[in-house]
């Protein structure tokens, strides 16, 4: 079975626990939007993906139990640089990341239901040393560029947790990823998700058990300090699938419906492992 990965920090503890505790699985990865369209053409079999693209393969898919990335307020990796108030945004050019596919939509929402704005979108590339363009006045980041700007904040700009917005908004937490199999591979090899499915939980409370070491590993390459990162994995981002944070994602998909970002609110269909 081919293993897609979002390689964030969100999900270091899987991501060390593959290192170093489930060596031998198959693991293409890649940003949410890469790996939303690989599952899509079938060219993985399983992934941690955004929780909208569940939305959008639904008659394609089944969620996987148990795991998610959520967070229950501010989620300090998903972010709007702006250059003026969010209250103040109209018809604004905003930018959005690339990468992002949940986070869009979010973002649309929040400025639609809660700042009656009406802004103008353009997905493109978005730089941390630059994060909002000369022609825009806003941009969304996501994943670790968006956590270093949360956490260092660049001069004579706004930045504003879309997480913490959407708990404003709805009074609810938020699922930004859900890990879900293709509904082919799932009927035609059960033990194979079977025995899959249990290599990802054990690599993730491998990654839970060992924080510390999962951390330090990336210190070098990222520009955190050990004590920020121990904030954010766990105190921030949580990755048990609740059955609060389903009723939470049942409301986003519903939204989305409502302005025409999805096609349809889907049924939540899990697999049975």
């Amino acid at each position: 079975m081919i293993i897609g990965h979002i390689d964030f920090l969100n999900v270091l503890p899987f991501s060390y626990g593959y290192a170093h505790a489930v060596q031998d699985l198959q693991i293409v990865r890649g940003v949410p939007t890469f790996l939303n369209a690989e599952l899509k053409a079938g060219r993985i079999d399983l992934s941690n993906i955004s929780s909208i693209e569940y939305a959008r393969q639904s008659d394609e898919l089944l969620i996987l139990p148990k795991i998610c990335v959520r967070a229950d307020d501010d989620v300090t990796s998903i972010i709007l640089v702006s250059r003026k108030p969010i209250e103040n945004l109209r018809g604004d050019k905003i930018i959005l990341t690339s990468k992002s596919a949940t986070a869009q939509r979010l973002l649309k929402i929040i400025l639609h239901e809660s700042y009656d704005a009406a802004p103008e979108y353009v997905t493109r590339a978005v730089a941390v040393e630059n994060p909002v363009d000369e022609d825009a006045t806003a941009a969304l980041l996501i994943g670790d560029d968006a956590l270093q700007i949360y956490l260092h904040r660049p001069k004579n700009f706004y930045v504003y947790d879309v997480g913490k917005e959407w708990k404003k908004l709805t009074g609810r937490q938020m699922v930004y990823a859900l890990w879900a199999v293709r509904k082919k591979i799932a009927a035609e090899e059960p033990a194979l998700l079977q025995a899959t499915y249990e290599k990802i939980l054990r690599a993730f409370e491998f990654g839970i058990e060992h924080k510390a070491d999962a951390i330090n590993s990336v210190l070098s390459t990222k520009p955190f300090t050990f004590d920020e990162l121990e904030k954010y994995l766990g105190g921030v981002i949580k990755w048990n699938l609740t059955a609060e944070a389903l009723e939470a994602l049942k409301i986003y998909y519903r939204k989305a419906a409502a302005l025409k970002l999805i096609d349809a609110e889907p049924a939540l269909e899990f697999a049975n492992v």
